[in-house]
């Protein structure tokens, strides 16, 4: 955890107050905070990074002096926690701090799908959260989590780089890992979770072709595995997690994955209608009998059409889920056409919807 001088201790306060989303910090140059997706630079004295990182754990220096990147976790002077990502720029210091939520909150109150509330009844299989750096992945997968905890009786182990939200035991018994003090990378820390009896593994990210052959492994040996990963839609996950893979090892890969995969989640944050917020659009996809078929044989180019189709199945595209939160009046329509990588079937879902009045039902 990085030192929390009072300037630094500050300006996370007032990223609070001003429900801002990330605070930027370069060494010598004014903060900036990202407030609804915008940027915006503060008329304050900047912190000293590299007082800050002189006062860092040995080991935690030794890090970022070998690497020049550091991630951590710390919390403002009211507990709410943040993510700090520590880099150079230029040969000087920068530093970026995500604001995590203070507390879980329902499906409902984050704008998802009710329907990712089945994600937390699973027993196994693997089930990805996909989206952009800042697309609410993290919070999303938050509160998956907090359900299970508190609803069932598991043993869930967390891996994560750093630790952001603090499960507490209730029904369930929990163990938090963090990279770098509890545990030395994602793959072994993986493997030795598999001797720990549990119920439940998340894995921060999957970040490399180790992380995914175990998270694969852990998945087929009857664990319900969480990951991310940082793809811009639900096939290109499946995309990328096929092409990590050497070329001789994809048929076998597309194989297991046929099995164990449960549900891929692609989500973004849209500026909603008033601009005091941002929604999220989500795009799901279940992998039904269908979809295994598709897995197994490569075809992701289906994979789509399969979504676009299947409502009744619990899936959607991201197009209708934008289409849908701005037929509903909940976000702009150019701001929602914006955020469609397909704009002219944004469109015909846009007009799909208004004509039921905005409703879901496809």
């Amino acid at each position: 955890m990085i030192p929390l001088t009072p300037s630094l201790m500050s300006l996370l306060d007032l990223c609070i107050a001003r429900d801002a989303s990330d605070l930027h910090l370069t060494q010598g140059q004014p903060p900036w905070l990202r407030c609804q997706g915008n940027l915006q630079t503060l008329d304050v004295e900047p912190p000293d990074l590299a007082a800050a990182v002189a006062q860092l754990p040995p080991s935690r220096r030794t890090l970022f002096d070998e690497t020049g990147v550091l991630d951590l976790a710390l919390a403002s002077s009211n507990g709410t926690r943040f993510r700090g990502h520590l880099y150079q720029h230029r040969g000087s210091l920068a530093a970026t701090f995500r604001r995590l939520e203070s507390r879980f909150r329902s499906f409902q109150d984050l704008g998802l799908p009710e329907s990712l509330g089945d994600l937390a009844l699973l027993h196994d299989g693997l089930v990805l959260m996909t989206g952009p750096t800042g697309s609410g992945k993290t919070t999303t997968l938050a509160t998956i989590l907090d359900t299970i905890c508190r609803t069932r009786a598991c043993h869930v182990v967390t891996i994560e780089d750093p630790i952001e939200y603090l499960y507490h035991n209730g029904g369930s018994l929990v163990h938090q890992r963090e990279l770098h003090s509890d545990v030395p990378d994602f793959p072994s820390a993986v493997r030795a979770a598999m001797r720990e009896d549990p119920d439940v593994i998340l894995i921060g990210e999957m970040r490399d072709l180790e992380t995914m052959r175990a998270a694969v492994t852990a998945a087929e040996t009857g664990h319900l595995v969480f990951s991310t990963l940082h793809t811009g839609s639900a096939v290109g996950a499946m995309e990328r997690l096929l092409g990590m893979f050497p070329a001789a090892e994809q048929p076998l890969i597309a194989q297991q994955m046929s099995m164990v995969l449960r549900v891929v989640v692609s989500q973004r944050l849209v500026v909603a209608r008033q601009g005091d917020r941002r929604l999220p659009a989500v795009e799901v996809l279940r992998i039904t009998p269908a979809v295994a078929n598709m897995v197994r044989q490569r075809k992701t180019e289906q994979m789509y059409s399969a979504m676009e189709n299947a409502r009744a199945d619990g899936m959607q595209t991201m197009e209708q889920s934008l289409a849908m939160l701005a037929a509903g009046g909940r976000v702009q329509t150019h701001e929602a056409r914006r955020q469609s990588a397909m704009p002219d079937v944004f469109d015909r879902w846009m007009k799909h919807y208004a004509g039921n009045g905005g409703t879901r039902t496809p």
